[in-house]
């Protein structure tokens, strides 16, 4: 995909631009944000760009993205450029803000390296930037066409049940009316709301209805800081939003969708606030008839913060052959397990395909046992909520 002369400098400066690629990205959202405030405000996530995580993933996809066009100039990495590219669509970014992009990106490249970025350096990232900017807006191209366009829907919620101290779920029909198209079970929905302080902020919250019903569901976890500032939306939910309220909803998007046929035996593992898009992909498959095995695991605190935890049983029994496997740290009743997720005496089926969404540590380790377990890589997929740290580092 690069030209030989481009790969070859790209390759001869990877190292030093890698080595610098933190503070290319502090100087770079610096300017974007100097010069345009109204994006910090409207669109970024004001919490990812405080904790820094926002910086790491933006760094660590393009040092991967073009490790992976030195590896593989004839493959184009589709799985990390379509989860992006998802991510994207769900926000609305258009292809003009790829050029603002590039102007604060390069000019803090050469802010940082300096006299190191000659006019063949600066060609050669220029190019590997357009390959992945212009991949991107063709994936995102097709999604709105798909979706029906990149605007928010004004949403009414119609209904607000308090399913643990901490996770709230709201159900939410259109506010004028109209038909709720149909969705995968896995996918998110951006939720755009204005702060106190005239912020817009957006973010994104998996779907735990089934697909096909007249409302639209999505369940909060309240994001409690601690060391680093609550989370601004999920408080901002919890805290105001009550039934006869308007919420701001994209279309949905997101590529963690169980894509085999009713012969496909599935695991679906999740931690925490993850349980969510498996909520969904449980309804699915009862709904239509799914005859493989699909094994359920969980990991929580305790029973109390198993979000949906009905949901998540019910489910699972409807299912002709699943099984439920839950963990708890404390309180584990019986016909559950005490203590973190541990696969060792789960049985997982021949031609499994996982579907993991949790906590970094959670699925690290869950896609290590599979693996063990003989499910080949390419067959578990996840989700992340947030910057995806993981995909950034390879």
């Amino acid at each position: 995909m690069l030209t030989e002369q481009s790969a070859a400098t790209v390759r001869a400066t990877l190292p030093a631009v890698g080595a610098a690629i933190g503070e290319i990205t502090e100087r770079f959202y610096a300017r974007l944000f100097d010069a345009h405030p109204d994006l910090l405000r409207n669109l970024f996530n004001r919490g990812n760009q405080a904790s820094g995580a926002q910086k790491q993933a933006l760094a660590g996809s393009i040092a991967a993205f073009a490790t992976h066009l030195l590896d593989h100039p004839d493959r184009r990495p589709d799985a990390m450029l379509g989860r992006i590219a998802h991510k994207h669509a769900s926000l609305g970014v258009a292809p003009e803000q790829y050029d603002v992009v590039h102007e604060h990106l390069f000019a803090a490249i050469a802010e940082v390296l300096g006299e190191a970025v000659t006019p063949e350096v600066a060609a050669a990232w220029d190019e590997v930037y357009w390959l992945m900017a212009n991949a991107l807006i063709a994936i995102e191209k097709r999604l709105y066409e798909e979706s029906g366009g990149p605007g928010p829907r004004a949403w009414e919620v119609v209904e607000r049940v308090e399913e643990t101290p901490d996770v709230v779920t709201f159900r939410l029909r259109p506010a004028d009316g109209g038909p709720v198209a149909g969705f995968r079970a896995g996918q998110y929905v951006s939720v755009g709301v204005t702060l106190p302080d005239g912020a817009r902020q957006i973010r994104q919250y998996s779907l735990t209805g089934a697909p096909g019903e007249a409302v639209r569901q999505i369940s909060v976890k309240r994001v409690r800081g601690g060391a680093t500032p609550d989370g601004e939306v999920s408080n901002h939910l919890h805290a105001r939003v009550r039934p006869g309220d308007v919420l701001e909803l994209s279309e949905p998007y997101g590529d963690l969708v169980p894509d085999g046929g009713p012969d496909t035996p599935l695991l679906l593992a999740s931690a925490g606030i993850g349980v969510t898009p498996m909520i969904a992909m449980l309804a699915d498959l009862a709904a239509g008839g799914h005859r493989a095995p699909v094994t359920v695991v969980h990991g929580d605190r305790s029973p109390a913060d198993h979000a949906l935890r009905a949901d998540h049983t019910a489910y699972t029994e409807k299912l002709p052959d699943a099984r439920a496997h839950f963990f708890y740290e404390r309180d584990a009743a019986p016909g559950t397990r005490s203590g973190l997720v541990d696969l060792a005496d789960i049985a997982v089926h021949p031609g499994t395909r996982a579907y993991l969404c949790g906590p970094l540590p959670f699925m690290r380790a869950v896609r290590t046992q599979l693996i063990e377990k003989g499910v080949a890589p390419a067959d578990i997929h996840y989700e992340v909520f947030g910057p995806d740290l993981w995909l950034a580092r390879g």
